[in-house]
């Protein structure tokens, strides 16, 4: 009998040589409405809200919760040109992407798109709490949206 799930032994990768994912930084959540999704998030399930903020760069309101090391940030659109409104009209609410907390976030994206990565953003812009932020294109990355998130001063 293998001792790896399902008999699948894991792949060793050849990874992009420069530096490696630190962690799952956030998972961000499409909502209509912060004040309308929050309680279910802070009273049903009795997470901590640690801040809220306005994204001018990416026209959404932002809330985060802390959950464990990891934190959900729920993301409201500001106006009907916000992407986040054009995802909940296509998709409805829900998961929209997942943040991977990175170093060297230029190097990075530089690594990515010689590995035939497309990127949303070829270079880093400003997100939420300061962060620099890039997104892949979900058709380069199995159809998942991924951001690259790097805090800034270590955050």
């Amino acid at each position: 009998m293998s001792k790896y799930i399902d008999g699948l032994q894991p792949r060793t990768t050849k990874g992009l040589g420069f530096m490696e994912v630190k962690k799952v930084d956030h998972i961000g959540i499409a909502v209509k409405s912060l004040d309308e999704a929050l309680p279910f998030y802070t009273d049903t399930l009795g997470l901590s809200c640690i801040g809220i903020e306005t994204v001018e760069s990416e026209q959404v309101r932002v809330a985060f919760l802390k959950v464990g090391d990891v934190k959900l940030e729920l993301l409201e659109p500001l106006s009907e040109h916000s992407p986040i409104a054009s995802f909940i009209e296509k998709r409805g609410e829900g998961i929209h992407h997942v943040a991977l907390g990175v170093d060297h976030i230029e190097q990075r994206i530089e690594e990515l798109k010689n590995n035939g990565i497309r990127m949303i953003h070829e270079q880093p812009k400003r997100g939420a709490g300061g962060a620099h932020i890039a997104f892949m294109h979900p058709k380069s990355a199995r159809g998942v949206l991924y951001e690259l998130c790097e805090k800034v001063g270590g955050q």
